[in-house]
C-alpha cells in the first residue's frame, strides 16, 4: 500500500479522498494557508505548508482545481529537489480506464471518468466526474477536464488547457497550451493557444493571459 500526501485543502482533495478505496493510502494533506494547519479536512490532518513535501518520505497528490496553479506548485517543489518520481496517480473506483490507454504520474480521475482505446492523459492532469476520453486522444500536462467533457476521438489538448462543464470536442480537433474551453461549448474546429473560446458551435472570446490563475472544478 502506497502512503500518499494531498497538496492542496481543496474540494478537489475532498473528492479524491471519497472516491477511492484502493491502493493507495492517502495520509495527511499540506496547505500553505496557516489557517488550515492543524485542521482535520475529509478525515485527513493538514500537516504543514507545501514545502514539507521536500522533507517527506510518501508520494505526493497535487489536489488543486486550475492546472495553471498545478504547474506552478511541480515547478516549485522541482525547485526543491521533487522529482517526478514522487507523484502519484489516482483512478477512482469507478472510473474506468480502456486497453492501451495511458495515465500520467499526478493524474487524477474521478468517478464516472471513461478513458476508452489508446488514450494518452499526461501528468497532473484532473479528469472530473463523468467525462469521456475516446481513442488516441492526446491530453496534455496539467489539462483540467471539467465534469461530462466529451472528446471525439483524435483530440489533442496542450499544456494546461481547461475544459469547462459538459463542453464537446469533435474528432482530430487540436486545442493550443492554456486555452480555455466555457461550459456547453460545441468545439469543432481547432483551437489556437491561449485564447477562450464558447458558444454553439464555439468561437473566439478573448485572448488569454496564461500567467492568470483561472477557476478549476
Amino acid at each position: 500500500m502506497n502512503e500518499v500526501v494531498l497538496i492542496g485543502a481543496s474540494g478537489l482533495a475532498r473528492e479524491v479522498v471519497a472516491s477511492v478505496q484502493g491502493a493507495n493510502r492517502y495520509i495527511g494533506i499540506l496547505d500553505d494557508d496557516p489557517a488550515t494547519h492543524g485542521r482535520t479536512i475529509a478525515g485527513l490532518p493538514v500537516l504543514g505548508g507545501v514545502e514539507l513535501a521536500a522533507d517527506r518520505a510518501e508520494r505526493l497528490l497535487v489536489c488543486v482545481g486550475a492546472g495553471v496553479l498545478r504547474r506552478a506548485i511541480v515547478r516549485r517543489l522541482a525547485l526543491l529537489g521533487v522529482g517526478a518520481d514522487r507523484y502519484a496517480a489516482h483512478v477512482a473506483d469507478h472510473a474506468v480506464i480502456g486497453a492501451g490507454s495511458r495515465i500520467g504520474a499526478g493524474a487524477v480521475l474521478l468517478d464516472g471518468v471513461v478513458v476508452t482505446a489508446d488514450a494518452v492523459v499526461g501528468h497532473h492532469v484532473v479528469v472530473m466526474p463523468n467525462t469521456v476520453v475516446t481513442h488516441d486522444d492526446v491530453v496534455g500536462d496539467f489539462v483540467t477536464l471539467a465534469a461530462g467533457v466529451a472528446l471525439g476521438g483524435g483530440v489533442s489538448l496542450g499544456e494546461a488547457a481547461f475544459l469547462g462543464m459538459n463542453a464537446a470536442v469533435a474528432p482530430g480537433v487540436v486545442i493550443g497550451r492554456d486555452a480555455v474551453i466555457g461550459m456547453g461549448a460545441v468545439v469543432l474546429a481547432d483551437v489556437p493557444p491561449a485564447q477562450t473560446w464558447a458558444g454553439v458551435p464555439a468561437h473566439p472570446l478573448t485572448r488569454n493571459d496564461p500567467k492568470i490563475a483561472r477557476s478549476g472544478p
